[in-house]
């Protein structure tokens, strides 16, 4: 990987006259000067509307927010009809959970999901289920992984409906063989919706090889700005999905008797969207596209790997998934006597940012019977001697801590 980081303005700032170690992408991604330029540019050269002014400052954004939408599709490939801008990941998933799926659950219905699952894959579903009363499964986690021997079993129940699973955990950093999920989803006539928050900046996704039903990740963690999610929705289910965000820009018409909305996209896309941010969503996937995801992938696990090679020499640290192979680079490890937010405050002195909590993934912390944990995670900025600040960091923790 070349040399990247003098992209990045955040790196030039010091902190206390020291370099910022940043480890913690799978939270957010810093964002290249062209990112932030492209911002600065759209409030300077097109700042209106979209999609409603019958004028050339309005025509030009609504093509650079279209084109946007075209640029997305290419990068996962499907059709741009099937590409819906949310705020974020979890609005896309609260979107297909209410907008989709209320419709088609029912009180005796099953949906599955795993003991992996963030937060916004769990709670959207306890809220529909307790309005309509169907059941919720997991999937176990072992060995930091799923069995597809016990998916097929369970999706044996012809009550189970709906598997609603994330690509990538954001602890173990596990990369679930969603393709061969997907063929065993469809062979049981089971829906499938994907939480891409963690693959689709780090790896190539290819939708149509995939065959997922429902898609969702987010532009922030993939150098985007805040404000701006993905829903991919299957054409053929687009015609079910119900606007739960309604309002202006989403309607044909509006009289006191009747109600006719818009047969595209738009209708889903209520409001005034983060348009300036959408646009430079462009301009993030173009920067990624030039590195080239496979490039990306391969210097992660390239850094993953020597990360875990260096942590497997400290004592007296537990690392919840020391695989080599099917990660990406996060890596969630304690001390067996330090709490993880001592560990990331002492990291902190030297400027070294890693989480220490849950991650929002209580359940999975749960299975591991802890409270919270470390997360050091890698994107295209990082290099071994980050790692190598985080591994001295770790053993300055664990001198304090022996005073």
């Amino acid at each position: 990987m070349i040399n990247i980081k003098k992209d990045f303005p955040i790196f030039k700032r010091k902190i206390n006259g020291k370099e910022i170690i940043y480890l913690d992408s799978a939270a957010t991604s810093q964002k290249p000067a062209q990112i932030i330029n492209a911002i600065k540019e759209f409030y300077e050269k097109y700042n209106s509307n979209i999609h409603r002014g019958l004028y050339t400052l309005s025509e030009e954004a609504t093509n650079l927010y279209e084109k946007t939408r075209e640029k997305v599709s290419e990068f996962i490939n499907c059709d741009k009809e099937e590409i819906i801008f949310t705020k974020n990941t979890t609005e896309a998933i609260n979107y297909a959970v209410f907008g989709y799926f209320s419709k088609i659950l029912k009180k005796d219905d099953i949906v599955l999901l795993t003991e992996m699952e963030h937060n916004s894959n769990v709670v959207p579903w306890k809220l529909l289920s307790k309005k309509i009363g169907f059941k919720i499964g997991y999937l176990t986690v072992n060995n930091c992984k799923i069995d597809l021997n016990e998916l097929i079993d369970l999706l044996k129940n012809k009550k189970t409906k709906v598997l609603s699973i994330t690509h990538v955990s954001n602890v173990l950093g596990t990369i679930n063989p969603i393709k061969e999920i997907s063929r065993i989803c469809n062979k049981y006539n089971v829906k499938l919706l994907v939480d891409g928050a963690q693959a689709v900046p780090h790896m190539m996704v290819d939708i149509k090889d995939l065959n997922p039903d429902f898609y969702v990740f987010s532009g922030h963690k993939m150098l985007a700005p805040f404000g701006v999610g993905i829903l991919y929705c299957k054409k053929g289910l687009l015609k079910d999905l119900t606007p739960f965000i309604s309002g202006g820009g989403t309607v044909l018409e509006v009289t006191k008797e009747t109600l006719k909305f818009k047969e595209d996209h738009e209708r889903f896309e209520g409001g005034t969207q983060s348009v300036a941010d959408v646009i430079s969503f462009l301009h993030a996937l173009d920067y990624l596209n030039k590195i080239g995801m496979n490039n990306i992938k391969k210097h992660e696990e390239e850094l993953t790997k020597y990360a875990l090679d260096k942590l497997k020499k400290i004592k007296d640290i537990k690392i919840y998934n020391e695989n080599i192979k099917d990660r990406l680079g996060v890596i969630a490890f304690n001390f067996k006597d330090i709490h993880a937010h001592d560990v990331a405050s002492i990291l902190d002195e030297n400027n070294i940012c890693v989480r220490a909590s849950h991650h929002c993934a209580m359940i999975l912390h749960k299975k591991l019977g802890i409270n919270s944990s470390v997360r050091a995670s890698f994107y295209i900025y990082n290099a071994k001697k980050d790692v190598d600040k985080l591994i001295n960091g770790l053993i300055k923790v664990q001198r304090v801590f022996k005073k």
